[in-house]
């Protein structure tokens, strides 16, 4: 058994070469898969939508693959290592943010032949918003993708000790032979198999907690229990904290129908399902999944903090995402490390490889078809090819960029927190209204996405003199980020629509 200490683990590598060739193999053998995906002949609708053909269980489990970065599988045990079970209460919102976006989004996407979410802005509103809508959704993917990029290298780093520029450059390379070549067919059934693999992974590090811990599961439930580790329900109202069940309920609420609703990555595959019907199947049953899964990434969290209390090495770890990986490097037997480590990566793969392609969907259709709409279908597919190039050299400098301490996860969900309201704002102003015109709207985001930048700057710029002394507002959980800029967009741009009205002049 290695017994080095917990500084020593976090740093270094000690992957044996058993765990190398399990590494080597499934890198090799995914991208190989993906690009059996590839064919000579393209559309944009078969390369960004594999001719609406995919079975809902597939999109299903992709959409769960996407939802599961390497940012979710490091960093939220590392929540239950050093809090509790309070992440949870935010998956409730997740299931009902789900049933909103199939009973009031999916239905119109399904009525035109669409193949963006910012179509549907277009048609309702006009092509200025059109343009609008997707480079916010260009801007905040892309930010927020970049620290999950970025996450790689943690993972990476622990087990390889390559330096953190190097760790995503193979991750980055390796995503996008198979993503440029298949489209998101190869995306969505490489992630089928990722899925697969870190199914498989999850399982194998409860074990084999279970198994390191003297005395067993009985051992982490009652210490887990004495320290609070399963604690689940807050129900405070206060707005400063991260997660309660109403932040939980209501925030995880909005950001679900802004992720799934409208952020292409999602809804891109609910429209590659074959009718509406499977769509909405998906995107419903996915949320059970992840409400499980989820689950036992907090219970592996709780079970690390037993182990490591009791080897009392706990307190050398400099941030909570480290403990997970250190634990599968330095306690895994060889060949189970690597396929945990292969299971890690192909979490990564698959999230990087659904915001190429939704990146370079929402570039070419909403971006560049609207200024060259008679290119024909080989300058189509040949820009879309160039722009998935683009974006992942685009991501590979933010991933750089993106190296901060902290807990990755909510770094990640924070950022995409700030454009969602607005964005699902608008989206709302679409669905919901009839009177909603495009000046009113683009006013109603302008503030909404101002008033998230203003909450996510916290207490930074919120803060004035008054009578001689300086007053700072409270800081406001990321959780709530969607929940005021939907209804700030909404309500502002339902207003000044009624204020920005088209003159109409009667003929005589």
């Amino acid at each position: 058994m290695r017994t080095h200490p917990a500084w020593f683990i976090a740093f270094h590598p000690h992957v044996h070469l058993l765990d190398m060739v399990v590494i080597a193999a499934y890198l090799i053998g995914i991208t190989w898969f993906g690009l059996r995906f590839r064919k000579p002949e393209r559309t944009l609708q078969s390369y960004f939508l594999a001719d609406r053909n995919i079975p809902w269980w597939a999109i299903m489990l992709s959409i769960v693959s996407a939802e599961t970065s390497t940012l979710t599988i490091i960093s939220v045990p590392g929540l239950a290592f050093a809090g509790n079970f309070g992440f949870l209460q935010l998956v409730f919102g997740y299931l009902l943010g789900r049933v909103v976006v199939c009973i009031a989004f999916l239905p119109r996407y399904f009525r035109g032949e669409l193949l963006t979410a910012y179509q549907l802005i277009g048609q309702r509103f006009g092509s200025k918003l059109h343009r609008v809508t997707a480079l916010l959704f260009l801007l905040v993917r892309a930010a927020a993708e970049g620290v999950r990029v970025f996450a790689v290298a943690i993972v990476v780093h622990a087990a390889l000790g390559t330096g953190d520029v190097a760790s995503i450059a193979i991750i980055t390379l390796l995503t996008l032979v198979y993503t440029f070549e298949g489209g998101l067919a190869a995306v969505i059934w490489t992630d089928v198999i990722q899925m697969g693999i870190y199914a498989v992974g999850i399982g194998l590090a409860l074990w084999m907690l279970i198994y390191r811990v003297p005395g067993g599961w009985p051992v982490i439930h009652q210490v887990a229990v004495a320290a609070g580790r399963f604690t689940l329900w807050n129900f405070s109202l206060n707005l400063t904290t991260t997660y309660t069940f109403w932040a939980g309920l209501i925030g995880g609420c909005f950001l679900t129908m802004a992720s799934h609703g409208t952020d292409q990555l999602m809804v891109q595959r609910l429209l590659a399902a074959r009718n509406l019907r499977d769509s909405q199947l998906a995107l419903l049953s996915s949320g059970v999944l992840i409400f499980v899964q989820f689950f036992f990434f907090l219970l592996i969290g709780a079970a690390l903090f037993v182990y490591y209390a009791q080897a009392g090495s706990g307190a050398h770890f400099a941030s909570a995402d480290q403990v997970f990986p250190a634990f599968i490097v330095a306690r895994f037997p060889m060949g189970f490390a690597g396929l945990m480590i292969a299971a890690i990566l192909a979490a990564a793969m698959s999230n990087l490889s659904a915001a190429l392609n939704s990146l370079s969907s929402t570039s070419v259709i909403d971006l560049y078809l609207r200024m060259r709409p008679n290119a024909s279908n080989s300058r189509r597919i040949l820009i879309s090819r160039a722009s998935t190039v683009g974006w992942a050299l685009v991501l590979f400098a933010l991933a750089i960029l993106s190296r901060t301490g902290g807990h990755v996860v909510e770094l990640g969900l924070s950022i995409a927190s700030v454009a969602y309201g607005s964005l699902l704002g608008v989206f709302l102003l679409g669905v919901l209204t009839r009177k909603a015109n495009e000046a009113g709207t683009i006013i109603g985001m302008i503030f909404g996405f101002t008033l998230n930048v203003l909450l996510w700057l916290q207490p930074h710029v919120l803060h004035f003199s008054l009578a001689g002394h300086f007053l700072t507002l409270p800081k406001i959980a990321w959780t709530w980020y969607v929940v005021f800029g939907a209804i700030f967009t909404f309500s502002i741009g339902y207003l000044a629509s009624f204020l920005f009205r088209p003159v109409t002049v009667e003929q005589p």
